[in-house]
């Protein structure tokens, strides 16, 4: 296993809450969701109440599409957090990711043990650790160990070349991390999850994730939190921030990397994330390809307050993509797959 400095990194993900709730990671540039536009249906011939929202992922069934995406924080308040986005999870028969566990495997649980299943003992919960430390000393005893302390049903390992290069003390070196992904798959069969976190993935890089054998791809595109603007905003003044200036608008735009990625790895499940702003938003990724819709810091508000407040959040989401469904006479999400799209809209 890698050696660190377990407080210096606690540190860190902590700052990391602080300015993505001051909107730091704000980049230029949108998800480009907002340029796909349904035809809209004045005679549905369906019942708004009785449209069927429930989908699955991993062959776990949801209520609704929706996936809690990762966040984390420093122990006193990622404990809290958690709790409160796994008791909503539960509430509301949706899935959870949970942050980083790299901290929680070096003795510092963060509200990542087995108190999160027995908050969600139904919920999916998807453990989560960074690609690149696979090549760093992590292997398949960590991964175990992630998926094991928290119970989860799956895995997911992030790709975060942009903010480790901006990150002054950030893994750049990333020979082998394909390979290590592969194995990975290997040893968690229909159970791993690659994502990327903020800059969206290729449909190129989709082929090969597909080849390497991940059950799915979260494509965290481009339009929602800018990582590094957040690791410059750590070094405000210092040369990271000037470094990531220049990369506020870097990355494939959220809308682009769903057709893409739908496109190239059409047997690999498809999770949209990445500036999704609302239930809107989340029916159309579900238009473009996605099985499921996550959100991270569009969340991250209520779930600084209150499971009340995750659970009110997302029953808004809900409804909005109900309405999204109603208004395109989709009765459930294959049909609303297949709405049909106005002229105008940029695909």
């Amino acid at each position: 296993m890698t050696d660190f400095d377990q407080e210096a990194l606690v540190r860190r993900k902590d700052a990391h809450i602080d300015h993505v709730v001051s909107g730091a990671g704000r980049g230029r540039g949108t998800s480009g969701l907002e340029s796909i536009r349904f035809v809209h249906e004045a005679l549905p011939e369906i019942d708004h109440d009785a449209i069927d929202l429930s989908t699955t992922l991993l062959t776990r069934p949801l209520t609704a599409p929706f996936l809690i995406s990762s966040m984390t924080g420093g122990p006193a308040r990622a404990a809290a957090i958690n709790a409160r986005l796994a008791e909503a999870a539960q509430q509301l028969g949706i899935a959870l990711a949970v942050g980083s566990q790299r901290v929680a495997l070096g003795g510092d649980g963060t509200g990542l043990g087995e108190d999160l299943r027995r908050r969600a003992p139904d919920a999916l919960i998807l453990a989560n650790l960074g690609a690149v430390q696979f090549v760093r000393g992590f292997g398949l005893d960590e991964a175990r160990r992630a998926v094991e302390m928290i119970g989860a049903d799956g895995l997911i390992l992030h790709l975060n070349p942009l903010q480790e290069a901006v990150q002054p003390e950030g893994d750049r070196d990333w020979r082998g991390v394909e390979a290590a992904i592969a194995a990975v798959a290997r040893a968690f069969p229909g159970r791993l999850v690659v994502k990327e976190t903020g800059a969206g993935i290729s449909g190129e890089t989709a082929r090969r994730l597909a080849d390497c054998g991940v059950a799915a791809i979260d494509v965290a595109g481009a339009g929602g939190t800018n990582w590094a603007l957040i690791e410059g905003a750590r070094e405000k003044g210092g040369r990271a921030e000037a470094v990531a200036a220049a990369f506020a608008g870097w990355g494939v735009p959220t809308a682009q990397s769903l057709i893409e990625v739908a496109r190239a790895a059409p047997g690999v499940e498809l999770i949209g994330s990445g500036g999704i702003a609302d239930g809107l938003d989340a029916a159309r990724a579900i238009r473009l390809g996605a099985r499921v819709v996550g959100q991270a810091a569009g969340v991250l508000d209520a779930a600084l307050t209150s499971t009340e407040a995750v659970v009110e959040h997302f029953a808004v989401l809900e409804a909005q993509l109900r309405l999204a469904c109603f208004c395109t006479g989709s009765a459930n999400l294959a049909a609303l797959a297949q709405a049909p799209l106005a002229a105008e809209s940029r695909l």
